[in-house]
C-alpha cells in the first residue's frame, strides 16, 4: 500500500473512529485532587502544544468543576528520558505519564507488539491493534505496577539524514538514531547501525556527527528543529510511533471510583484529539520541512535551507514488510518469549496479515 494512499484511508477509518463528543462530563463537589503528569518528549512538539497543554493543564481543572489540579511537565523539563519515565511512575513519584512505547520496552517487552517496524501501513491499523491489544498489555503491566488508560500516535516515523538518502540502501554503514526496540533489529538488517540516543540530545549528536541519520516523526522533527542540523527526509514510514498514557496503578485504585470514571473518559477524548492530529501531523511535517508554506498548516515552515524530500520506493515498502515477517517479528519474540509469539498470533496476526512462525 503506497503512503499516500495509507493517509487517506487512515483520515477516513479515523472518521469512523472518532464519534461526536457526548455531554460533557463533570465532578461534583468533593476534596481536591493534585496530579502530576510528565507527558511528551519536547515541550515544542504538537502532541505537548496542541493537545495536552490546552485539555491536560487548561482545560481539565475547569471540566472537573474546580476539584482537579494539574502540574504538567514535558520529558526534558524533568530531565527525564523514556526508561526513566516508567521508573519514575512506577515509584509513584508522577501519577500520570506519556510513554514512546519502544523507550521503555526494555522493562516491558509485550509494549513493542503494537507497532513493530514494518508491521503498520497506517495509523488506523496501529490504533485498532492497540485497542485489540489493551487488556493484554494491561494484565502484563499490572505486575509493575502501572495502567494504560489511553493510547496516542506520533506522525509516520521517518529518517531525517545529515546526506542524501534515496532508498534504504543508502543507510548501509550508517549511525542511525533509533528510540529502540524493533528499529534496531531493522536498521540492523539493512546494513545500518543503530545507535540508541535519548530524544533531547539528538540534535547535538546529529550536529556534530555523532550520528548520520536519526529516526521519528515527520512533524516532531519539525517540531525539535532537526531540519537545521540534517538536510535530507526519506518519507517511508518505518512505524508510526503508537504511545500511550499511563497512570501509576496504586495512584488510580486509591482514586474515589466517580473521579476514576470522569478521568477515564476524559483521557478517551484525549486519545481521539491525539489520533486526529496524528493523522493531519504526517503530511503536515513533511511539507513544513520542505519549506512549503502552504501546506504547512501545523508546524515550523522551514524558510532557511528547506530540507530535500525524497519519497519511498515500492521496493523500499516491500523491504520493510519482508524485514517486518522475516527478521523483525523473530527477534520480538526472542526478546520477549515464546508466549509473545503465541499472543502475537491470536490477536495481532488477524489485523496485521502477517504471522509468526518458529524458527
Amino acid at each position: 500500500m503506497s503512503f499516500k494512499l495509507s493517509r487517506v484511508l487512515a483520515a477516513l477509518s479515523l472518521g469512523l473512529l472518532t464519534q461526536p463528543a457526548m455531554a460533557q462530563q463533570t465532578l461534583p463537589a468533593g476534596p481536591p485532587i493534585s496530579i502530576q503528569m510528565v507527558t511528551q518528549l519536547s515541550p515544542s512538539i504538537p502532541q505537548y502544544t496542541k493537545v495536552d497543554i490546552p485539555m491536560l493543564r487548561e482545560a481539565l481543572p475547569t471540566r472537573s468543576n474546580g476539584r482537579i489540579r494539574v502540574t504538567l511537565a514535558s520529558w526534558p523539563e524533568r530531565n527525564l528520558s523514556g526508561p526513566d519515565l516508567i521508573r519514575v511512575l512506577r515509584s509513584g513519584q508522577i501519577d500520570l505519564a506519556g510513554m514512546a512505547l519502544p523507550t521503555v520496552a526494555g522493562d516491558v517487552p509485550l509494549l513493542d507488539i503494537i507497532d513493530m517496524s514494518g508491521q503498520n501501513p497506517s495509523h488506523e491499523q496501529g490504533r485498532r491493534i492497540a485497542n485489540a491489544m489493551l487488556p493484554t498489555l494491561n494484565q502484563e503491566l499490572e505486575r509493575v505496577g502501572i495502567k494504560i488508560v489511553a493510547f496516542y500516535p506520533f506522525p509516520g516515523q521517518v529518517l531525517f539524514c545529515r546526506d542524501p538518502v534515496t532508498s534504504l540502501a543508502d543507510l548501509k554503514g550508517r549511525r542511525v538514531r533509533t528510540p529502540g526496540g524493533s528499529q534496531n533489529d531493522f536498521i540492523q538488517s539493512i546494513g545500518g547501525q543503530p545507535v540508541a540516543i535519548g530524544f533531547p540530545e539528538v540534535y547535538s549528536a546529529l550536529e556534530r556527527g555523532v550520528v548520520d541519520c536519526a529516526v521519528t516523526g515527520t512533524a516532531t522533527g519539525n517540531g525539535a528543529r532537526w531540519y537545521e542540523v540534517t538536510r535530507h527526509l526519506y518519507t517511508l514510514p518505518i512505524q508510526w510511533g503508537v504511545a500511550a498514557y499511563a497512570v501509576n496503578l496504586a495512584w488510580w485504585n486509591r482514586l474515589d471510583p466517580a473521579v476514576r470514571d470522569f478521568l477515564q473518559a476524559y483521557m478517551k477524548e484525549v486519545e481521539d484529539a491525539q489520533w486526529k492530529l496524528g493523522a493531519e501531523l504526517t503530511e503536515d511535517g513533511i511539507q513544513c520541512n520542505s519549506g512549503n508554506a502552504a501546506g504547512c498548516k501545523i508546524g515550523h515552515v522551514v524558510t532557511n535551507r528547506p530540507m530535500t524530500i525524497t519519497r519511498e520506493t515500492p521496493a523500499d515498502v516491500a523491504l520493510l514488510r519482508e524485514a517486518m515477517q522475516k527478521v523483525v517479528l523473530p527477534a520480538f519474540v526472542r526478546r520477549c518469549g515464546a508466549r509473545c509469539g503465541e499472543i502475537y498470533n491470536q490477536i495481532v496476526s488477524p489485523i496485521s496479515g502477517i504471522r509468526y512462525t518458529a524458527q
